[in-house]
């Protein structure tokens, strides 16, 4: 049985002990946000060794972190050394994109090595496998759809972005107003290349109930992905955006009628104004479902610095009520990232879902900070490493610049304000 059918029935799993033990918080309390689907927590029941997050109403902001090989770099035992360093880095989720080499072979060795729920887009194994075999992605049918999202459901994966809120009269919308970036998405330009050349509705929206199905067999959760995402800050919160999110608050309902598990993700690309629009359409028109955000990133310009673009959005999507932050690297817009781009990535995501848990009043983030102003007061430098959100950059700071005094840093050295005063003020 699922999480929400098993909530709705009163039965507390192992999954929502460990989830409220996380979280601080009533185990009942977060069954009865499980039940009415504003907190989700994505464990497929067959991931073996799944240490499970909750995200949602109520909970901390949690982080995903990205990897995958593509068509022009397959290195998977690089993909697995990205998904360690996540884990490391404090990610919460990691999605496997791969689009090249054997993706069912590297997605299986990523759920092997993984400790947090994972993720994938199904519609590029789909589409890649089709590619190879037929020679253009107009060929796939929607068995080839999905007998993909069964396989990997099969092999564990605990939440998919599936593109269902992307309509034919949604595409009719978005031709008609016109857009700088037309469709950004890779599923939904692939889902789209499809439906125009067949004439046809978006086989995630015709087959929901099919979808829903395999979802429920397996509790994978859904991940009801924004297919027209604004990919510049000029087509943020148009009409194309919000006719498919108002498609998405029709199909969670209809989740959750069969005890499925649902997500909504979101933009983008969103200027700081129109943030907290953007979550509050969210959770009005899709019911308080969690809201999955990527960045969003605050402007376009910061190419090499996308992860802070994206970190400065999420700050403030957090703190008024989206619930999961999708990272960007430093390579975002440019490449595949490496290793230590995931890691800056997670890191520079972790503080901004961090900053948003402070502003919502989070005691467990409001009491890190706390000590971590404690420690700097003391001059306790190994409590300060400890609470640090990168322990590890911190240390290598230090350790590469030695004060003559070991108690100061050499920013100051001798003249530390805080030395000079703590005797007259205490230290308690």
């Amino acid at each position: 049985m699922t999480q929400i059918k098993q909530a709705r029935a009163g039965v507390i799993t192992p999954e929502m002990k460990v989830v409220a033990r996380k979280e601080q918080m009533e185990v009942e309390q977060l069954a009865e946000r499980v039940a009415r689907g504003t907190v989700v927590i994505p464990a497929n029941t067959r991931h073996k060794g799944l240490d499970p997050r909750g995200i949602g109403e109520g909970l901390t902001v949690k982080v995903n972190a990205n990897i995958g090989t593509s068509s022009d770099h397959v290195a998977p035992e690089e993909e697995l050394e990205k998904l360690r360093v996540s884990i490391e880095a404090g990610a919460d989720s990691v999605m496997d994109l791969s689009t090249g080499g054997d993706m069912d072979e590297i997605r299986r060795s990523v759920l092997k090595a993984s400790s947090v729920p994972i993720g994938t887009v199904p519609i590029y194994q789909a589409v890649v496998e089709t590619v190879e075999r037929d020679g253009g992605l107009v060929h796939m049918t929607v068995d080839d759809i999905f007998e993909v999202i069964e396989r990997q459901a099969l092999d564990g994966v605990d939440f998919i972005t599936v593109h269902c809120g992307l309509t034919r009269g949604a595409l009719e919308m978005l031709r008609a107003q016109g857009r700088v970036t037309d469709i950004v998405s890779r599923g939904g330009s692939f889902l789209t290349t499809w439906m125009l050349h067949h004439d046809r509705e978006n086989p995630l929206y015709e087959h929901y109930d099919r979808l829903l199905a395999i979802a429920k067999k397996y509790d994978v959760t859904l991940s009801l992905g924004d297919g027209l995402r604004p990919g510049c800050l000029a087509d943020a919160t148009d009409r194309a955006q919000i006719h498919e999110l108002m498609v998405l608050g029709h199909l969670t309902q209809a989740a959750w009628a069969e005890d499925v598990q649902v997500m909504i993700e979101g933009p983008g690309h969103v200027p700081l104004d129109q943030i907290e629009a953007n979550v509050i359409l969210q959770k009005r028109l899709c019911h308080n479902a969690p809201f999955y955000v990527l960045g969003p990133l605050v402007t376009d310009v910061a190419t090499g610095y996308d992860h802070v673009a994206c970190a400065i959005g999420g700050a403030l999507a957090g703190w008024v009520g989206a619930d999961f932050l999708c990272y960007v690297t430093p390579a975002e817009h440019l490449c595949l990232p490496s290793v230590e781009d995931v890691r800056e990535g997670v890191v520079v995501t972790k503080i901004a879902a961090h900053a948003a848990d402070i502003a919502r009043g989070n005691p467990a983030a409001l009491e890190r900070d706390r000590r971590m102003a404690q420690a700097r007061k003391n001059l306790d430098w190994e409590t300060q490493m400890g609470l640090a959100i990168d322990p590890e950059k911190a240390r290598r700071y230090r350790a590469a610049n030695p004060p003559a005094e070991e108690d100061v840093c050499t920013m100051c050295g001798k003249y530390c304000a805080i030395k000079q005063v703590r005797e007259y003020f205490g230290t308690s």
